[in-house]
């Protein structure tokens, strides 16, 4: 419904970057970055569903938060770190989330990650120091919810709570719109070579990562298994 071909998109990145940066203090800039949170970031899907899930006491994952989502967070849930998996950006949606944390008394972490390639290990050892750092109660989110924010959640779930990694790996799942065929396959890959490997050779997890974590192999791997189905990637709109 949603997708675009390569050329569509150039030629829309041309465009709003001739427009110059978003300025929330004047209306005009404001009204842009509410329809690029709205429309071009597809937020009015997410006025109704948030695909919010509480995993802990201390930490919900979701979607992309718009401002009223965002002082919902705060009040409802007592949330005083919110940790974007997107990264920073010029756009509309994350220059009024910012503004509405800064509104709210919360801490807005940029720590981006990708759902369709394997993290990498020094992605990972940040991660843990990013879980032991921050204040909670915390919310982390991607666009959807379902696949970056999966595997931060995977992370959160062996590195924080040292649950096995067989639950942890519920995190990837269809409850949270996680669909295991197609590119976004790649992040379940890495923790089912992390299962196997335990199975046979028991081992925590960061012990795995810091000595025998091959990103690259188990990618390799991947693509060699026909996995990574581009079509249902394009059918859903994979960002």
């Amino acid at each position: 419904m949603f997708r675009k071909t390569p050329e569509s998109k150039a030629r829309r990145r041309a465009k709003e970057a001739a427009k110059g940066p978003i300025d929330l203090a004047t209306p005009e800039g404001r009204k842009r970055a509410n329809n690029e949170l709205y429309w071009g970031d597809h937020g009015f899907l997410r006025m109704r569903f948030q695909n919010l899930h509480q995993i802990s006491p201390e930490m919900w994952r979701g979607n992309q938060p718009s401002p009223k989502q965002v002082e919902e967070h705060a009040r409802l849930r007592g949330i005083k770190t919110i940790i974007n998996l997107r990264g920073e950006s010029p756009k509309g949606y994350y220059l009024l989330e910012k503004e509405a944390c800064e509104a709210n008394g919360i801490e807005l972490v940029d720590f981006q990650v990708f759902s369709r390639d394997t993290p990498t290990r020094e992605k990972i050892l940040e991660a843990n120091e990013l879980f032991k750092r921050i204040e909670y109660p915390a919310f982390m989110h991607c666009k959807s919810g379902a696949d970056r924010a999966g595997l931060m959640s995977v992370l959160y779930k062996l590195l924080r709570e040292g649950v096995s990694v067989e639950e942890a790996q519920e995190q990837l799942s269809l409850k949270y719109l996680h669909v295991k065929h197609g590119k976004t396959g790649v992040l379940d890959a890495v923790f089912e070579v992390y299962a196997a490997f335990n199975a046979e050779t028991p081992i925590s997890f960061l012990d795995w990562v810091e000595n025998h974590y091959d990103r690259l192999a188990i990618k390799e791997a991947f693509l060699a298994s026909g996995r990574a189905n581009l079509k249902i990637d394009e059918l859903i709109g994979r960002e």
